[in-house]
């Protein structure tokens, strides 16, 4: 199967630890030939969506050791030609990315099979899409409104803010009933009531990680990835400093995930990153879910074989 990837620039990927990356690893084990381009490769010309794309060989596919591969020459051709298109560019979710899913949809139409689909990316914003299982999140309040945030710190004691198009663990605040700066908060954040923002119920287990739990083609992977805070932070993520431990699902985690698996996958996301703290999902991510190769250097559980098979499948279907 000819694969198109289209991801962030190659040589800024750190493929150590790089989820896209085992991906192109895993399909390049099995003979896939590979070809990648940036979001900005695409286009519309003469009614088709096209992407400029270059040939990726991959020297060494056993994961191991330095990254080792070479890129050919691009050159442009219809998406629709390539067997299966994975869009792995990292957030941020600007309107550039919104017009690449515009243009990934239009490739759809031509024939082209797109994973994640693009306009079930655009459907569920990773922040707001936890709202469709209320019974499975904790108490959240999304509003412009500063006198509505304050209240809700009020009523839970202590909640975190953050904004709908945040990532990474950028922009969040923790206030507590009281705080002295809660109107500096929420004026940073809501920037006067211009701004949207989601208030959830401060969750205390967060001290043990914010968990990442991978789903697959609607299946379940058996680990997750817990994101520890470091000493002194309340923020899990790693690109916050947190420190990312591998473990067995609870049995809370499986009973989220599976309520949540097989419905999402219906959707067109084969592959979705449930984030939870204790026993409530705080965010679904669907743009370019990671964790990949932390799970499988601490647990030797393959979740690049395991996303291969699902795009494999999906493909034949």
């Amino acid at each position: 199967m000819r694969l198109l990837v289209i991801l962030d620039p190659l040589p800024s990927i750190k493929t150590y630890k790089d989820s896209t990356y085992a991906m192109m690893v895993e399909a390049a084990a099995r003979g896939h030939e590979l070809f990648v381009c940036e979001q900005h490769a695409l286009s519309l010309a003469r009614g088709r969506t096209m992407a400029h794309a270059a040939p990726l060989r991959i020297t060494d596919t056993t994961g191991s050791g330095a990254p080792r591969y070479e890129e050919g020459e691009a050159r442009s051709e219809p998406v629709a030609a390539f067997g299966a298109v994975l869009m792995r560019k990292d957030p941020p979710f600007d309107m550039e990315y919104v017009f690449s899913t515009y243009l990934l949809e239009h490739a759809v139409r031509e024939g082209a099979r797109v994973f994640n689909d693009p306009l079930a990316i655009r459907s569920h914003n990773e922040k707001l899409a936890i709202a469709e299982f209320a019974q499975f999140t904790p108490p959240t309040l999304v509003t412009r409104s500063a006198d509505e945030l304050r209240a809700f710190v009020d009523e839970h004691g202590e909640a975190v803010f953050k904004l709908l198009d945040g990532m990474g663990g950028t922009s969040i605040f923790r206030a507590k009933k009281g705080d002295p700066n809660i109107s500096v908060i929420i004026e940073t954040l809501n920037q006067f009531g211009a701004r949207s923002v989601m208030a959830q119920r401060f969750l205390p287990e967060i001290r043990d990680g914010d968990k990442r739990v991978l789903l697959i083609g609607g299946q379940v992977v058996p680990y997750c990835l817990a994101r520890i805070p470091k000493d002194g932070e309340f923020r899990g993520n790693l690109a916050a400093g947190g420190r990312g431990v591998a473990r067995p699902l609870s049995a809370r985690d499986r009973e989220v995930a599976q309520a949540l698996a097989p419905l999402l996958a219906a959707r067109g996301l084969l592959l979705v990153g449930l984030d939870l703290i204790g026993d409530y999902i705080t965010e679904i991510n669907v743009t370019s879910p990671t964790c990949f190769q932390e799970i499988r250097q601490q647990t030797g559980y393959d979740v690049a074989k395991l996303f291969v098979d699902a795009l494999e499948a999906a493909c034949a279907r």
